[in-house]
């Protein structure tokens, strides 16, 4: 029989997104009044003339779901706005029962003549402590009826980008004159390493990972290996957009080059026809052992099913999601909603459409709610990051109980 929740546990669970872009999750009511009070134009000034313009519930490829991000960071060019969208991002994250969430943006993306990258990363800091402290304030959390709610960022740095990004990019790429463009990247990558790990070491700022998004095919993660051996060695978290545009040897490079610890998406994990290099004889063997390389090494997988079925629309299904193989692996998945703006969700949704369309057992699906926690790069020490997952599980267990929902 198939394994089936109800809704309202589904939104009771204590829940985890790992995988959140902070510039692709404002509520549409706010970008509107941003885009008004800064005089950024914009295709529609309404929610559902945006909805049908720009932030659709399906889009043609990865450029096009890109789109709307032109708009979206437009509006986030100064403190107070960037305040303004991580603190309601927290609210909105907490609404629906997430516990635990890792966000993640790009400070060079933001950064001006009037706001430096480490004050935008301030900004994020102060809008989501603000969320935290009014729900660790609430007198269920006090009374333990509720769980507290913890959050780390993830600075991303950028595989590609030209001048029309943003100031700073304009400015680098200006200094740095007939440099290549992969020394160009490289500069960049390497500025925000040392910025964050400065930022974590002088203000104790929750920066608890390093991540590199942006053009997969044709922009190697390989050319950020300074950056990433730079927080490595400063016990920073490591992350990489892999196997999202590109295939298996995207996600092994991510591995091996640049010590991730998360991989973001890798829905490309069992492409075999995706491997390009001609050494690889037994391309079957080869995904195999990538997968039970990842698997054994407990490195995540931040699927975000909506997401990878917008922007890749050949899949046509969540049934033909990758997601099930994974599990299958045992690989530690984790669910996550990529942009709640950009792709229309949220965990709770996204867990809906796990359920529905990957057959799972409640073990593996108690796994998946649990990995989201286990996977977190957790802003503290280890000791108290196992007694909060210990809490999640009695929480998990005890909801199950009430709802009927099976462990086993």
């Amino acid at each position: 029989m198939k394994f089936t929740v109800p809704v309202e546990f589904l939104h009771r669970i204590p829940k985890s997104d790992l995988h959140v872009h902070l510039d692709g999750s404002l509520r549409l009511s706010t970008l509107i009044d941003l885009a008004r009070k800064q005089h950024v134009k914009l295709p529609a000034y309404t929610e559902s003339g945006l909805r049908k313009t720009v932030f659709k519930n399906a889009y043609t490829s990865l450029v096009d779901y890109l789109k709307g991000f032109d708009y979206t960071v437009a509006v986030m060019q100064d403190a107070p706005s960037i305040e303004r969208v991580a603190y309601e991002l927290g609210q909105d994250a907490i609404a629906e029962g997430v516990r635990y969430m890792e966000v993640r943006f790009a400070p060079q993306l933001h950064a001006s003549e009037n706001l430096s990258a480490a004050e935008a990363v301030r900004a994020v800091v102060r809008g989501l402590m603000r969320a935290k402290h009014e729900h660790d304030s609430s007198a269920a959390v006090k009374r333990g009826e509720d769980l507290p709610f913890y959050f780390g960022l993830i600075a991303c740095a950028m595989r590609n980008f030209t001048k029309s990004m943003s100031p700073y990019y304009a400015q680098l790429m200006a200094a740095l004159g007939e440099s290549s463009k992969r020394e160009i990247v490289q500069t960049a990558s390497l500025e925000l390493a040392k910025l964050i790990v400065k930022l974590v070491r002088t203000e104790q700022l929750p920066i608890v990972g390093f991540d590199l998004a942006g053009e997969e095919v044709g922009y190697p993660a390989a050319d950020h290996v300074a950056a990433y051996q730079y927080v490595h060695q400063h016990f920073i978290y490591k992350t990489v957009h892999s196997g999202e545009a590109d295939g298996p040897e995207s996600i092994f490079q991510a591995i091996t080059e640049c010590h991730a610890n998360r991989i973001g998406h890798g829905t490309s994990l069992f492409s075999c026809e995706m491997i390009k290099d001609r050494t690889v004889t037994d391309k079957n063997k080869y995904v195999d052992d990538l997968a039970n390389y990842l698997a054994s090494a407990r490195i995540g997988m931040e699927v975000c099913l909506t997401s990878n079925l917008q922007t890749m629309p050949e899949l046509k299904s969540i049934k033909n999601h990758p997601v099930c193989e994974m599990i299958k692996r045992r690989l530690p998945v984790t669910i996550n909603t990529d942009n709640r703006l950009v792709s229309n969700t949220t965990v709770t949704q996204e867990l809906q459409r796990l359920v529905k369309y990957i057959a799972l057992t409640p073990k593996e699906f108690k796994n998946v709610i649990i990995a989201g926690f286990k996977s977190g790069f957790f802003p503290g020490a280890y000791v108290e990051k196992n007694k909060f997952v210990r809490r999640v599980i009695d929480r998990y267990e005890m909801l199950a109980k009430k709802y009927g929902v099976p462990l086993e």
